[in-house]
């Protein structure tokens, strides 16, 4: 098939869901919870290095050190050239950070400095306060720390602040367990930050809020704000399966940071961080595009130390059962885990800068290495020369004269600011080009995004593409008393092997709603349904949305891997979850621009008997809605299609916690020997939690046996709203 065709299909699917979606009040998968809130403005920089950027000044550290690694002092601002784009920029500021200075002159009985971590107004006056010091968050998830792993964590922080700590160093102390907490700000209170550390002990976290914030002494510069709700884990649809809400919590934290003048370090205390459900790429990108935007560092610690792997694990597992018993591959899973867990942590530390500290006994050793990298710096600041606001990323280069043998290490560069409403048509398109080919994800839309795959025959297999965005964050105009949102949907397939496009869709959708409809769609989200065939192999795929009247961009980036079709064995596709089925009525609310000649591709998989099913593309339900479950079964020659069977087990935590009864195909295909399932049932017989639904086909009185799985979440639904005048 043409790409032609293959874009063809996702524009027609495109017009016909968003079409149903509208005729039925947009009834999306989870109808009870509202769609989060729009993101702050753009926190894009390149993870190659990071800046502070304030309008069009640019503000960049330099550590320069001779061959011992040791900083070298006393350089002069004529000595640096600080170029951008190979462009020589005049350099409007300079100053040195002499970390080493007040270490080693020693605190004394000085007053302790004070500095809030959030709510700064005035970053100038506070750069004196600051300057010279080194700036320190201490930061411990307590989502996954274990009370033994939180044990040794808050024993090496408190070692820390007793023995290592200088009077150089301003820590402060944040916590993470359903909120983000900032217990502690910066500080050299060193009784201050005991009792903070102490207080996030298990048993003792009553003493958070007793925590009170230190006064400024001698006249000191502090802000006091209630951080208490600065981060609040969005637990709607979009994040329980899309992202990691560890990711986005350690981003506000940065987002909080960026204000304070000059370098900081974030040391993390975690038990790993794993990518959770849909892959986390992007999040874990703009997290450290963040920080690097911030001027953050951070350094991570597993703070499970020293492990020694115990075969098959320890008690919290199940014993092995089956042929994992006997082949070793549930010792090899707990290996896997381990290491998929430390691989986020990793790059976090080494795209930020900092570092990461694994299968430690002592955790001294991170503290060391923090205070080491923080000992001295140059601050450099310009007006860049290039005044457009394009939004492209500018390379920085910084070089220095008259020292031989001299280590620079500095941020290479930024984002510029960009003002979408002056572009032109070839601005935007090339925006989008740009988006697509951009390794720097864009979150400024919210976007989720999941697949599915469905063979069609040997050589060809349907991908389902399946995202869903928030309305709420749309930018809609209003005209003619109508309400009105223009976006833009693309995706590139890319063959991992030769980096060449295997398929791509792009479409450009107008939405016009009167004001009834408007506040019905403003309480749910909209649903693009596309599709593209592809032979077997490895891709990787990319996804962009675009607001056209705001310019924000949601990018979201996934693996396909496309088996090749098995010989005379039975298999499944993938293992769709909706709770929703829906007709596909024509609606004028809806306009589609295309971009390819048309072609039409008769029906998707996913249509059955005259119905439509509509992926839940977070997988996020309430006990109130109905669980279709679809899956399709490829049969060899020689299978005789009226003996199949299918049912679905459900498991929590490991364990089977009920299943359906076996039920026979909805939907028999014998020219392409496809059977098609779709089994439903009430939710509101299951207990709320997180689920894996095992799908299973077997034939009756026959050796074929096919099984697939896929995940969802179980939620209370809303209390309906109180009407007025109620009690």
């Amino acid at each position: 098939m043409s790409e032609n065709k293959r874009a063809s299909w996702g524009r027609l699917a495109l017009a016909l869901l968003l079409a149903s979606l509208l005729s039925t009040g947009m009834q999306a998968q989870n109808p009870s919870q509202p769609a989060p809130p729009p993101p702050p403005p753009q926190v894009n920089a390149n993870q190659k290095g990071a800046i502070r950027a304030a309008v069009d000044l640019v503000e960049i550290d330099a550590q320069v050190t001779d061959r011992d690694g040791k900083p070298i002092k006393g350089l002069r601002q004529d000595q640096f050239t600080v170029s951008e784009d190979g462009k020589d920029q005049k350099i409007s500021s300079f100053e040195y950070n002499d970390v080493e200075k007040i270490e080693t002159a020693g605190g004394g009985d000085s007053a302790p400095v004070t500095i809030s971590i959030a709510g700064v107004v005035e970053p100038d006056a506070l750069r004196q306060v600051v300057r010279d010091h080194r700036l320190i968050v201490l930061f411990f998830d307590l989502t996954s720390l274990q009370p033994e792993d939180l044990e040794r964590s808050t024993d090496a922080a408190k070692r820390f602040i007793s023995k290592q700590m200088t009077a150089a160093d301003l820590v402060g102390v944040v916590a993470y367990g359903n909120q983000l907490r900032v217990v502690a700000d910066f500080t050299t209170d060193r009784d201050l930050l005991d009792r903070a550390v102490d207080a996030l002990q298990p048993g003792k976290e009553s003493q958070l809020a007793a925590l009170a914030d230190a006064a400024a002494q001698n006249g000191e510069d502090t802000v006091t704000q209630d951080t208490g709700a600065a981060f609040t884990a969005d637990d709607t649809e979009f994040n329980v399966f899309n992202t990691d809400s560890k990711l986005i919590a350690l981003e506000s934290l940065t987002d909080l940071l960026r204000e304070i003048p000059g370098k900081k370090s974030v040391i993390q205390f975690t038990s790993g961080i794993t990518q959770t459900g849909q892959e986390n790429r992007m999040q874990l990108r703009a997290t450290t595009d963040a920080a690097n935007r911030a001027n953050v560092s951070i350094y991570t610690v597993d703070s499970r130390g020293l492990l020694a792997a115990i075969p098959g694990g320890d008690a919290t597992t199940a014993t092995a059962t089956g042929t994992s018993l006997y082949s070793g591959s549930a010792v090899f899973h707990q290996d896997d885990t381990r290491e998929d867990s430390r691989e986020t942590l990793s790059t976090l530390a080494s795209d930020t800068g900092g570092r990461s500290f694994f299968d430690l006994g002592d955790f001294g050793e991170a503290f060391h290495q923090v205070q080491a990298d923080t000992s001295g710096y140059y601050l450099l600041g310009y007006y860049s020369s290039n005044t457009a606001r394009d939004g492209r990323w500018r390379t920085i280069k910084v070089r220095v004269a008259g020292v031989p043998g001299a280590h620079l290490r500095f941020r290479e560069g930024y984002y510029a600011p960009k003002d979408f409403g002056v572009f032109t048509t070839e601005d935007r398109e090339r925006q989008l080009e740009e988006a697509i080919n951009s390794e720097t994800p864009l979150v400024e839309l919210p976007l989720a995004v999941d697949t599915a795959y469905f063979r069609l025959d040997k050589n060809q297999i349907f991908v389902a593409i399946s995202a869903k965005l928030a309305s709420s964050a749309l930018q809609w105009a209003e005209k003619s008393g109508r309400r009105q949102v223009q976006f833009d949907f693309a995706a590139e397939i890319r063959s991992t092997q030769s980096n060449r496009v295997a398929g791509a869709l792009r479409d450009t959708i107008t939405v016009k709603l009167d004001a009834e409809r408007y506040q019905q769609v403003q309480q749910n989200a909209l649903v693009y349904q596309g599709g593209i065939i592809l032979p077997p192999g490895n891709y990787k795929m990319k996804f962009l949305a675009r607001d056209n009247d705001s310019g924000r961009i949601g990018t979201f980036e996934d693996d396909l891997k496309l088996p090749a079709s098995p010989a005379n064995r039975m298999e499944l596709s993938s293992v769709v979850l909706s709770s929703q089925v829906v007709d596909a009525p024509k609606n004028s609310e809806v306009q589609t621009k295309a971009f390819a000649t048309d072609a039409k591709l008769k029906e998707s998989p996913l249509d059955v008997a005259g119905q439509r099913i509509v992926p839940s593309v977070t997988r996020v339900f309430t006990s109130q809605q109905m669980l279709y479950v679809f899956f399709q079964a490829y049969l060899p020659d020689g299978v005789d299609s009226t003996r199949l069977r299918a049912g679905l087990a459900f498991f929590r935590n490991g364990a089977r916690v009920s299943q359906t009864p076996m039920v026979a195909p909805a939907q028999v295909d014998d020219k392409t020997r496809t059977a098609s399932f779709r089994i439903s049932l009430p939710l509101s017989g299951i207990a709320l939690g997180r689920y894996t639904v095992q799908a299973v086909v077997v034939q009756a009185g026959g050796a074929q046996a096919a099984f697939g799985r896929s995940y969802f979440a179980l939620r209370q639904a809303a209390a309906a709203p109180v009407p007025a005048g109620g009690n």
